[in-house]
């Protein structure tokens, strides 16, 4: 976790008064008193006079919103801001407007620069395919060009960018036409990313930080790993968040651990856990998520009926990685989509649990990462083990549906599975909510109304379980059960919103929900209805610090 200079913590005294405060300590809260970093007091209007006299500033709210500061538990900061300042084509409708949007990029780069892009996503364009080699060296202008795709699961690049890595067609994952994946798309990602400059990346992590502010957003979960992006961004994207300029980022690098000394390692680096996108498998859009049974439709190169994924993990090494992680103190995690791969990771946390005793492995707090494709069993796994699961709304939204991508990779009856969040939470399993930027954008109203919206009906929780699971469900994540929540002693990470009314809101009366009855003092939130307008950030604090401000009017 990037530590925050204590020479830096602010000591004003802060009353905010006059708006409606999100707080279990007061539902009908209208006031809020920060010293220094911490929340001092929650309360009602009346009471707020008798500080007025006493702090060194008053906000007065004009009927805003304050919550908790949003966490989004998964991020790729560095990735992010290469696609807020680079070429994007997560907006492109077809596979001609991709081109003409690469054709329009390139030409205003210089002959021979690496030309790196995000968000192609063929499954959502007329054509059905993605661009191929020959498109792309036309387009790029004969450049060197690495492209991946929206999961960042498989990439297509140019031949130009082939050319850098030498033995590349030899590597596994290496097709002639089709998107590369595997190792292939490793070696390739690692060339086209050593490129990057110090300040290109600084440009980069900056950009992705300060957009996150401006949504409200407080805390990022960074998930980097030696296989998706390097020490130095990782390092220096800890140093830059340890300023206290922006939000503060909790750090994950991916790597398997076996001893006491690589868990010190993992510590040096400044990460929080041996944990975040540590493979055990791929994604559906990119056919490499592990299944148990065939996909329905084949990827290019596989017959009909027989590919079930890729496995980059077994059970034992899971139980491995668990064992010593827990041993030394520190959080282990996974990268776990498909079905099998679920079944993977909560064997092997099983048998690690066997090892070093289920109380120590429950205690560690260990997470999986998007969780998509689970079965009752893996579920009741994730229950008895304590496992986090860090999830991502977005990725239904955007998928899911009868007529989405899932439908197409898994079949409409296995895609109606994916994303049950409301048996995780029926369960009894943690949540903490987040993006996977950039695969899906930073947007964290956008990701509570899709996790209540659900486009399977049965698996959509209330707001505000959603919304607990995007505040302190990232928080809790890390072991810290007294932030993300407004009450006295929680640290001063809060959000300022416009806003219309305040409701409390289910997605559907079959879900197991947390109380609606207004009489039960519930605090609202605003009205996620698809089609409303979705809350507007006005000011982000973290620790008692602006680190985003616009005016209150």
């Amino acid at each position: 976790m990037s530590e925050r200079n204590p020479e830096q913590a602010p000591s004003r005294t802060v009353l905010l008064r006059g708006g409606e405060v999100h707080s279990p300590a007061d539902p009908f809260a209208t006031a809020m008193v920060v010293e220094g970093d911490r929340i001092a007091w929650v309360g009602e209007e009346g009471a707020a006079d008798s500080f007025a006299d006493g702090v060194d500033e008053i906000v007065h709210l004009d009927g805003a919103l304050v919550t908790p500061a949003f966490t989004d538990a998964h991020v790729h900061t560095t990735a992010t801001g290469l696609t807020l300042t680079g070429l994007d084509l997560s907006g492109a409708a077809t596979l001609a407007e991709a081109l003409d949007r690469i054709r329009g990029y390139a030409a205003g780069r210089p002959a021979g620069t690496v030309l790196l892009g995000h968000g192609w996503d063929a499954s959502a364009w007329p054509e059905g395919r993605p661009p191929s080699r020959a498109e792309l060296d036309a387009a790029a202008g004969g450049r060197p060009l690495y492209l991946t795709r929206v999961d960042v699961h498989s990439a297509v690049v140019t031949t130009a960018l082939l050319d850098l890595v030498p033995g590349i067609r030899e590597r596994s994952g290496f097709h002639p036409e089709a998107p590369l994946t595997g190792d292939a798309h490793h070696a390739v990602r690692a060339a086209a990313y050593a490129t990057v400059t110090p300040a290109q990346r600084a440009e980069a992590q900056a950009a992705a930080l300060t957009r996150a502010a401006s949504l409200g957003i407080g805390t990022v979960h960074e998930c980097a790993g030696p296989e998706i992006s390097s020490e130095d961004d990782f390092t220096a994207l800890l140093a830059r968040a340890a300023d206290g300029t922006g939000p503060r980022v909790i750090g994950y690098w991916a790597e398997l651990i076996a001893s006491a000394k690589d868990a010190d390692r993992i510590r040096e680096l400044g990460a929080h856990g041996a944990a975040g996108d540590l493979f055990a498998d791929g994604s559906l859009g990119s056919h490499t998520a592990h299944l148990h049974a065939p996909y329905a439709d084949a990827p290019p190169g596989c017959a009909g009926g027989t590919h079930t994924g890729t496995a980059h993990l077994d059970r034992d090494t899971v139980a491995a990685h668990v064992a010593a992680c827990t041993e030394a103190g520190i959080q282990a995690g996974f990268h776990a989509i498909g079905d099998a791969a679920l079944t993977t990771v909560t064997d092997g946390v099983r048998a690690a649990a066997d090892r070093v005793g289920l109380a120590r492995v429950r205690a560690a707090r260990h997470r999986v990462e998007h969780a998509e494709m689970l079965t009752e069993a893996t579920i009741a796994a994730f229950a008895d083990l304590a496992l986090t699961a860090s999830v991502q709304p977005g990725f239904d939204a955007a998928w899911g549906g009868p007529d989405g991508m899932y439908a197409a990779r898994l079949g409409a009856d296995r895609a109606a599975g994916l994303n049950p969040y409301a048996a995780l939470l029926k369960a009894g399993v943690p949540l903490a909510l987040g993006s996977d930027s950039p695969v899906t954008p930073l947007d964290p109203w956008g990701t509570v109304r899709a996790a209540v919206f659900h486009r399977t009906r049965t698996h959509g929780i209330s707001a505000r379980a959603a919304f607990t699971a995007h505040t302190r469900g990232g928080w809790r994540a890390i072991g810290r059960d007294d932030a993300g929540v407004l009450m006295p002693g929680a640290p001063a990470d809060y959000a300022v919103w416009r806003t219309g009314d305040l409701i409390v809101q289910a997605p559907d009366e079959r879900v197991e929900r947390w109380s609606t009855d207004p009489r039960s003092g519930t605090p609202g939130l605003p009205d996620l209805t698809p089609g409303n307008d979705l809350p507007h950030c006005l000011r982000t604090v973290v620790g008692g610090r602006p680190i985003f401000d616009r005016p209150i009017e």
